[in-house]
């Protein structure tokens, strides 16, 4: 692991450690994106979204825009959650107006039997490369975060062939061969670790999990297919010990119902959605993780005065189920920012984290 004082802005890390900070750390799921022109700017002149993420001066460009233009306590890395299946063989590509695709699913036991981990240095050395690029020009100013999809949510894109509307074929596995669907998602844990730890060994100073489509699953499923894997990850992935601790956070769209569970998986942070206050959420875990989120992020379609007061609420209600304490709450969206938000309005809503939050 590259070895380094912490960053000047250390915020993020002692936010996820539970200790005091002047200030609650904030930074936007998809904050390097779409929103910015300066982003678009430099799609069009790379040609594509994959080109850019696999080239890591590109990536690291696109990484720094947003912390040009707003006083964000973090970067995350540019990549994409499908890099892994990618190096896998599945092949991704990208249609306008539809998302991402793979022109090898994997829909029985044989295709699943064919998969292995990827080389990090080797297939996805390009990631590595970047997130190595991106820490030399950060220079220690705050934290870079590394990320990856979560097992669950790789197998959805893996198995349907790309994104979907009611998951038909991946639940069809689960009920009628969940032998060949736990064989996918062992193999998936198995490179989600080796992923996690080469973006650790590179430079990443936290990681994040997205099981972004955990929450489409019944609870029974969601017991068996997503959270025993969240779990391993926690429990297995080599971060350190003490201040040199890398934080894991585990972040799931509509999974509030397992908040408890996620609280005790062994990560150091759970990122939690706008469908639960985040003073239940607070209560819920009784302080055995530092909480990340979670302003819905259609407040910022709302006037400078509306995003304010909603910052404010979110802020409040942490402490509120918290006893008073505002450490451990690290702010975010509930999910991501889409590509028609204001970039002004995500200049209110920073200010108005930092303004508030003040110690």
């Amino acid at each position: 692991m590259t070895s380094s004082p912490p960053p000047t802005n250390d915020r993020l890390l002692r936010a996820l450690r539970r200790e005091p900070v002047d200030r609650t750390p904030v930074w936007l799921m998809r904050q390097a994106g779409r929103y910015l022109p300066e982003y678009r700017a430099s799609r069009r002149d790379a040609g594509s979204f994959l080109a850019m993420a696999k080239n890591p001066d590109l990536a690291c460009e696109v990484t720094l825009q947003p912390l040009r233009r707003f006083p964000l306590d973090a970067a995350i890395l540019f990549s994409d959650i499908l890099t892994i299946p990618d190096a896998m063989g599945l092949e991704l590509y990208f249609v306008e107006g539809e998302g991402p695709k793979f022109r090898h699913p994997v829909r029985d036991a044989a295709a699943i039997a064919r998969l292995g981990v990827p080389d990090m240095e080797g297939e996805l050395r390009y990631v590595m490369d970047a997130v190595r690029v991106i820490r030399r020009e950060l220079d220690n100013r705050v934290p870079l975060i590394g990320f990856s999809g979560s097992p669950w949510t790789l197998a959805c894109y893996m198995v349907e062939g790309g994104g979907s509307k009611d998951f038909a074929r991946i639940k069809a596995m689960a009920l009628n061969d969940p032998k060949a669907l736990h064989a996918l998602l062992s193999v998936n844990t198995d490179a989600v670790i080796a992923y996690l730890a080469a973006q650790r060994a590179a430079g990443a100073q936290v990681l994040q999990v997205f099981d972004t489509w955990g929450g489409v699953l019944s609870p029974a499923m969601y017991r068996a297919f997503s959270l025993p894997y969240l779990t391993r990850i926690a429990r297995e992935l080599e971060r350190g010990d003490g201040p040199d601790r890398t934080p894991l956070i585990l972040f799931g769209k509509g999974t509030a119902a397992y908040l408890e569970d996620l609280a005790a998986s062994g990560a150091d942070g759970v990122g939690v959605d706008w469908l639960v206050g985040l003073d239940e959420a607070a209560r819920r875990t009784a302080g055995r993780v530092a909480l990340q989120g979670n302003l819905d992020p259609a407040v910022l379609y709302g006037n400078p005065d509306a995003i304010r007061r909603e910052v404010a609420s979110v802020l409040d209600a942490y402490r509120d189920g918290n006893g008073g304490s505002r450490e451990g709450h690290v702010f975010n969206l509930g999910h991501g920012m889409s590509p028609d938000m204001n970039p002004d309005h995500v200049g209110v809503l920073v200010e108005a984290v930092h303004a508030h939050s003040a110690r």
